[in-house]
């Protein structure tokens, strides 16, 4: 199994780039951000390749980080989600805002990628919760922590006041979240919208 390429951009797709290693060229399947990310043709590029066999091919996808390997890894055990679609979503949406859309329950911006409907944004999320919920916030969210459920409680109430008030549902979260570690669990709702318009404040 091939797990990482190392070589020259020989060409690049919509969908795909050859990677050149020793005269060979590997056609290797990657997100939009990937692709914009790996350089054009001629530069130097090192991929992390994840194989995937199948009865009547071979296809190697490519990650210039281990996140959105995971990810990738991640997206294919829901139900529905085959390599095509997930690379859409990692194109749409990067491993720090997936981990903020699932966690704060955003449907419309897992929505963004191409081949994501409402049906399937919702399954992601049902899936992909709890998996999800043990992992840090991302640097952008202020500060590290694990993330908490938003189905009930202080936290929730917060976060769809400052949706009401025009926010995106996972900036919201992000926020309501990082005045929670501030402020710790006794915060009230109030406390926590007050914390949260600061932290989108700054």
């Amino acid at each position: 199994m091939i797990a990482r390429l190392s070589g020259i951009v020989a060409e690049t797709g919509l969908s795909h780039l050859v990677v050149d290693v020793g005269g060979v060229g590997y056609l290797v399947h990657a997100s939009a951000r990937t692709l914009r990310d790996a350089g054009g043709v001629g530069d130097a590029v090192r991929l992390l390749i994840e194989t995937q066999v199948r009865e009547d091919s071979i296809s190697l996808f490519g990650f210039l980080d281990a996140g959105e390997r995971d990810w990738f890894r991640l997206l294919g055990s829901v139900q529905g989600v085959g390599a095509r679609t997930a690379l859409s979503i990692l194109g749409a949406l990067s491993p720090d805002q997936l981990v903020m859309a699932i966690a704060s329950e955003d449907k419309a911006s897992l929505t963004r990628a191409d081949g994501v409907g409402p049906k399937l944004g919702a399954r992601l999320i049902t899936e992909l919760k709890d998996k999800v919920s043990a992992m840090a916030l991302p640097a952008s969210a202020g500060k590290k922590g694990a993330l908490a459920p938003v189905s009930g409680g202080a936290s929730a109430d917060a976060v769809s006041a400052l949706v009401n008030l025009g926010y995106r549902r996972a900036e919201a979260f992000a926020a309501v979240m990082a005045a929670k570690q501030e402020l710790g669990d006794a915060a009230t709702v109030s406390d926590l919208i007050r914390g949260g318009l600061k932290e989108l404040s700054t």
